[in-house]
């Protein structure tokens, strides 16, 4: 089996749209989220979400050619961009060897929503030719792989909150298994709209906490939802050889992959926390973590009342007593929960951790819940000499995933 590691990192988010900002930003514990500003909140519920800001699409795209290309899409590019740039491996890599791995929850909503009320008020005559190709959910890694002629691995996961780490852990056994030599693997979401927010917020899953700084508390007992966010992250995976023998900056290698289903409720999770454990022992076996490593894990932690508890059942169940070493963080506390790109981004700060040795925060929570007893590192960053990352993801639909960097 091949070993592989990350060779390039990039990310749009609601606290910077790029990596080093993100980073920088979520250290220094600022928040993200704020009042919508998109669209007019007055008839919904929910008023408050974690927006990207002040992003310039033609930075990426054609100002001619954003009429074709839905926003989900745009993020994807420029984490992309950012990540091709920071690796060094477009002109490095065979094309047949090199793959596309971008995935997303829901994809082009807006062009959905967009076209479907143009049909409706004027007929089928207005609706764009371009509808179907801005709005399907795998023409993010499709336009991905056409920029960089890779002409590999193609693969857009849809596993609704799971979706990013999916895209990273499948990408990461493309790579081990010989059938790529290094893969663009992210997610990415642009679906903060006033059908989501009333979806959402109907099925009583979003915070209904009216101060923005307070809404997304994960592990606080007084947690009453998610915070909806929005954004992309993209991770260069590469073959450790090859990227060794072009001598490219290597930030972790990724070690470990559990992916398993709850099979157990279309929304919630399984009550124990069962189907989450399975997939951090698949993932922690895989990478041979050792009693005697240092581990950081970058929680799911949405702020509702099931997952936070759950979870923090499951890390017990897979780790023991090894639960009560490790550090903890949900980083939702400032980006949100930025639903299909969220498990890519929170892979990317998972690697970030690891190779700086300093652990981002929970900001916000004041009062942890009993029920959550694990170290949730609040209030402030933590160094930490660690030696081992992880980081871990579950969507509707049952999907529970882990992820594992080591040191290298």
């Amino acid at each position: 089996m091949k070993r592989v590691v990350v060779t390039g990192v990039g990310a749009v988010t609601p606290v910077g749209n790029d990596v080093p900002t993100m980073w920088k930003n979520l250290l220094d514990g600022v928040c993200g989220i704020d009042k919508i500003t998109k669209f007019d909140t007055e008839n919904l519920a929910v008023k408050i979400a974690g927006e990207v800001k002040n992003f310039d699409p033609t930075s990426v795209v054609e100002k001619r050619d954003l009429r074709k290309t839905d926003m989900y899409t745009v993020y994807a590019l420029a984490a992309a961009e950012e990540a091709v740039k920071d690796s060094g491996i477009i002109g490095a890599v065979d094309e047949k060897r090199l793959g596309s791995y971008i995935g997303t929850g829901i994809g082009g909503l807006y062009s959905f929503v967009e076209n479907t009320q143009s049909y409706l008020e004027k007929g089928p005559r207005k609706v764009t030719p371009h509808f179907i190709p801005k709005m399907i959910g795998n023409i993010a890694t499709g336009q991905v792989a056409i920029k960089y002629k890779a002409k590999g691995t193609s693969l857009s996961v849809m596993s609704a909150c799971a979706t990013g780490a999916n895209s990273v852990g499948e990408a990461f056994h493309a790579i081990k298994d010989g059938y790529a030599d290094a893969v663009i693997a992210g997610g990415t979401e642009y679906v903060i709209h006033p059908l989501t927010i009333a979806g959402f917020a109907n099925m009583k899953a979003l915070s209904t906490t009216e101060d923005p700084k307070k809404a997304s508390i994960p592990f606080d007992i007084k947690r009453n939802g998610f915070v909806m966010g929005e954004g992309a992250g993209v991770l260069i995976l590469e073959e450790y050889e090859h990227a060794k023998a072009r001598k490219a900056k290597i930030y972790a290698e990724i070690s470990g992959y559990g992916n398993t289903c709850d099979a157990y409720h279309v929304t919630a999770p399984e009550p124990e926390g069962e189907g989450l454990a399975q997939a951090i022992r698949i993932a922690f076996d895989e990478s041979g973590v050792k009693d005697s490593d240092t581990i950081y894990l970058n929680a799911h932690g949405t702020s509702t009342p099931m997952n936070d508890k759950t979870e923090t059942m499951a890390i017990k169940s897979a780790l023991g007593k090894k639960a009560y070493d490790i550090s903890v963080s949900s980083t939702k506390s400032m980006t949100g929960h930025m639903l299909g790109a969220t498990g890519a981004v929170e892979a990317i700060i998972s690697v970030l951790a690891l190779k700086d040795g300093i652990i981002p925060p929970t900001i916000a929570t004041d009062e942890v819940d009993p029920d959550c007893d694990l170290d949730y590192t609040l209030g402030k960053a933590k160094k930490r000499d660690l030696t081992v990352s992880a980081s871990t993801n579950l969507g509707f639909g049952g999907h529970d995933t882990c992820l594992v960097f080591k040191k290298i």
